[in-house]
């Protein structure tokens, strides 16, 4: 039986390759750059919601991701690529320089749609805000981010082994299990 095959709308290669990895052999997934909308929103939800509604494509997802500080009150959230691009992971560290509490959680959410409906499917992973950058791999906040149960920032690990913490990899086991 041939793979099902679904498209995943995104600009980040990064993103894409995280994706495709976790769905290797069983869904054949193909990287489009069509644009959509992406709206301020105050949920990760409503952001991939409003883009995927946007476009007249089936068997199709879009996923939004982001950084939640708790010491700064879930700072950078639904904001986290406009944050990234303004600040960087330096201006984070600037904030965090004086904070002790360094808790924070990735957040990502894949809305998907199929012949009926939009379905979202949401990952979380729980870690802290490292005090320096740390790592040559992955992309955004990678450096400064290490997850629950390691001692690496997600940009000291290899894909396989960021998979197997992050945010994105849990959204993708429940829209496989879906599927």
């Amino acid at each position: 039986m041939k793979p099902m095959k679904l498209a995943f709308i995104t600009h980040n290669k990064f993103k894409f390759e995280e994706v495709k990895e976790l769905c290797s052999g069983k869904i054949d997934l193909i990287r489009t750059n069509e644009e959509y909308p992406e709206i301020q929103a105050d949920s990760l939800e409503e952001v991939a919601i409003f883009g995927l509604k946007s476009l007249e494509i089936e068997n199709v997802i879009v996923e939004d991701a982001g950084l939640f500080i708790d010491a700064l009150n879930g700072f950078p959230g639904v904001y986290s690529s406009f944050i990234h691009r303004t600040i960087g992971n330096e201006g984070i560290l600037k904030l965090m320089r004086d904070i002790k509490e360094r808790e924070a959680r990735f957040e990502s959410v894949i809305a998907y749609r199929g012949k009926d409906k939009i379905h979202t499917f949401k990952g979380i992973c729980r870690g802290k805000i490292a005090m320096e950058e740390k790592g040559k791999k992955g992309f955004g906040y990678d450096p400064i981010f290490i997850p629950e149960g390691s001692e690496k920032t997600f940009a000291q690990m290899q894909t396989t082994e960021k998979n197997k913490f992050s945010h994105r990899g849990k959204a993708v086991a429940k829209i496989m299990q879906f599927l």
